[in-house]
């Protein structure tokens, strides 16, 4: 199995596994929160090999930060992108996507998703 070293996350702890909205085993480590919802909301999220999140969107996007493993993005209607350490994505509003670990490998992101500005 490829990058098994993720398994305990790259920068920040592992957190705790999330029940729902995934397929497989994620984990989720929240970086930020605050109270404000104004304020951006950050993750770290560690998926296990084959692990990713069902469709979804933001309605005032997302954007993830590749911090170790390989992975998958897609945005609906699009070809699915590999996604390797250090790449960026920045996922507009309202634009249904999902993302996740390769089958081979553990994959390691931090999502920042802003705070609803409406």
């Amino acid at each position: 199995m490829e990058n098994e070293h993720l398994s305990n996350s790259t920068i920040f702890p592992l957190g705790e596994k999330v029940q729902a909205n995934f397929i497989g085993d994620a984990f989720l480590k929240m970086v930020f929160t605050d109270p404000n919802p104004l304020n951006t909301a950050i993750g770290n999220v560690t998926f296990a090999p084959g692990a990713r999140n069902n469709w979804h969107s933001h309605r005032v996007g997302q954007v993830l930060l590749v911090t170790g493993g390989r992975g998958w993005y897609q945005e609906e209607g699009k070809p699915a992108r590999l996604l390797t350490t250090g790449d960026v994505i920045n996922i507009p509003p309202n634009v249904k996507h999902w993302h996740g670990a390769t089958k081979e490998s553990w994959f390691v992101h931090v999502a920042m998703t802003p705070g609803d500005t409406d």
